[in-house]
């Protein structure tokens, strides 16, 4: 079973990212969408008693809120991949611009997300980890983790 991170600011191309690539095979676990993380816990807990891989799409900037994923699924059976979206705060803020309606963010949010995102670390419990940026054509460059960026 899978549980893979995705972390980077908004407008990055995550649920973009999720959608082209895991849609077919893997539950999308998202706080925009359950509103609460007790709500996102329990689907979580689920998800781990059934088996069903997920992908976890919200921001995760930070190490800590990355652990309660590992603290909630750290069993055997359960391997970890990270992906982590290059976040160049003027791009995002450029795509989020595009936005309408709730998608739309303020910029204050963006910006809070960017001064406290830190990059992942195999430390955490990553078994396996990602660096994704964005192409012209949009669609996704994805490259193994190198602990330099």
């Amino acid at each position: 079973m899978e549980v893979i991170l995705l972390m980077g600011l908004q407008a990055s191309g995550k649920s973009t990212f999720y959608k082209r690539y895991f849609s077919d095979s893997h539950l999308r676990l998202n706080l925009d969408m359950l509103n609460t993380r007790y709500k996102e816990k329990q689907l979580l807990s689920t998800c781990l008693e059934i088996s069903q891989s997920v992908v976890i799409d919200n921001t995760n900037p930070t190490k800590l809120d990355r652990q309660r994923y590992f603290q909630l699924a750290g069993r055997a059976d359960v391997t970890f991949i990270g992906y982590y979206f290059q976040s160049k705060l003027a791009e995002c803020l450029k795509r989020n611009q595009q936005r309408t309606g709730q998608a739309h963010l303020p910029e204050i949010a963006l910006k809070a997300t960017a001064a406290k995102l830190e990059l992942p670390d195999f430390d955490e419990g990553f078994s396996q980890l990602y660096y994704v940026t964005q192409t012209a054509d949009q669609g996704f460059d994805i490259k193994e983790w190198e602990n330099e960026i």
